[in-house]
């Protein structure tokens, strides 16, 4: 089994959902340059005009969803269909396929995208499971998205649009997460932390990675267990909660990092509240301004410090402006919905993608493609500056820590990037 499958099999129950698409593939196989249509042109590329489409999980059984990763791919799309697309062909985004965060269902969301609509790019791909990753790999489909999962870090066709943030052994960790924590405690000598993730593949890994990277800052960890059922958020977090503040010398640490989504994290953090703790709370996926519409919400997440590896919403940079227009047009030029994280996700891997597409030029395929790819560089956008195929096997090593507090986020650590660490 490939390490993609085996981290990722475990995120969601599989439901044996794959369509009837799946047993046969209708490409007619590759041409010099790429997989082909029967015209002999690069698969989704016409005189003029790229299709790409996107699997995203709009829906899960949690009822956690990342469906605005689909209107933050749409908005960039639409930003650049208006500059003229790119080599003189616009952008045919065709949508996202929503996988559920179920590994079957987003394998068959990557076999319809390929072998019925005949996509030249995925791009997002977002979801907890990347099931599909093996079959777009051999079908040499660019694939983009949040490199969260170990699916974007090695494989010649999958990029992360901030990098690779799960190496494997050889290649290097983020450590902003660490580092932010540090200041906002003022070092890190002498302070401990918690680490809790949920009993699956990809959580276990982020124990694995966030425990080295708070280590090699000078943390004491005191704690670190992907225990968290994956497929329930839990009635009861007693259990948890005992055994984080108990520590091995009996002394609660100086802060609880979360590796987990929302709903498991409102209830974590409100068993904590309640039990008394008063040291730092922090997780990756709570920066969502949609999050505060509820009381209970907000008062769960209040004080909360969250990873963010793009500048931040309240950042004055210009790119940011022109990021929140583009929403606000996609949206319908009406008032913008809030922003939050999975529009980002979108935005900038549909980014990362028409930088690669527009150095590769006219003559596009997916070799030209893979060529423009190798060769690939640029500084100062959302995340930092990017390379490739850096990114591939190391994180791009730049973030930001913002805080909910009294009903808003506000910076805690602003924008910055870090020297990365040898992953072992």
């Amino acid at each position: 089994m490939s390490r993609t499958v085996r981290a990722l099999a475990a995120v969601a129950a599989a439901l044996a959902l794959v369509c009837a698409c799946n047993s046969a593939s209708t490409s007619q196989g590759p041409a010099p340059g790429g997989p082909s249509d029967r015209a002999g042109n690069a698969r989704g590329v016409s005189a003029d005009s790229i299709k790409v489409g996107g699997i995203v999980s709009m829906t899960s059984a949690s009822g956690y969803s990342k469906k605005d990763t689909d209107l933050g791919a749409r908005a960039r799309f639409l930003r650049a269909n208006a500059e003229g697309g790119v080599a003189g062909r616009r952008i045919d985004y065709i949508g996202a396929e929503d996988d559920g965060q179920d590994p079957a269902k987003n394998l068959a969301a990557a076999r319809k995208l390929v072998q019925q609509d005949k996509v030249f790019a995925v791009s997002p791909m977002s979801s907890v499971t990347f099931s599909g990753a093996d079959f777009l790999q051999k079908e040499k489909v660019p694939t983009f998205g949040w490199g969260t999962l170990p699916s974007f870090c090695g494989p010649e066709y999958t990029y992360g649009f901030n990098g690779c943030l799960v190496p494997s052994p050889g290649g290097t960790l983020n450590q902003t997460w660490p580092e932010g924590i540090g200041r906002v405690l003022g070092g890190a000598r002498g302070k401990s932390v918690a680490i809790i993730a949920n009993d699956s593949d990809a959580g276990k890994f982020g124990i694995r990675t966030f425990q080295q990277g708070f280590a090699a800052a000078g943390f004491t960890v005191s704690y670190a267990k992907a225990s968290v059922p994956a497929t329930a958020v839990p009635s009861d977090w007693s259990a948890y909660v005992k055994e984080l503040l108990a520590g091995p010398d009996g002394k609660a640490p100086d802060a609880v990092v979360s590796v987990m989504q929302t709903p498991n994290n409102i209830g974590l953090f409100t068993a904590l509240k309640r039990a008394g703790y008063r040291g730092v709370l922090t997780d990756p996926t709570d920066y969502d301004p949609g999050l505060l519409a509820k009381d209970a919400t907000k008062q769960a997440l209040d004080g909360v410090y969250v990873l963010l590896q793009f500048q931040p919403f309240e950042s004055a940079d210009p790119r940011m402006e022109r990021f929140k227009a583009d929403i606000k047009a996609a949206a319908g030029g009406q008032d913008s919905p809030p922003l939050n994280m999975h529009m980002l996700t979108g935005y900038m891997s549909a980014d990362l993608f028409l930088s690669i597409a527009a150095k590769a030029g006219r003559d596009l395929t997916v070799e030209s493609f893979q060529a423009a790819a190798r060769g690939f560089s640029d500084t100062g956008t959302l995340v930092g500056d990017r390379s490739e195929p850096k990114g591939q096997k190391d994180s791009f090593g730049c973030g930001a820590l913002v805080r909910l507090k009294d009903g808003a986020y506000e910076v805690a650590v602003p924008f910055a990037c870090h020297e990365p660490i040898p992953f072992k």
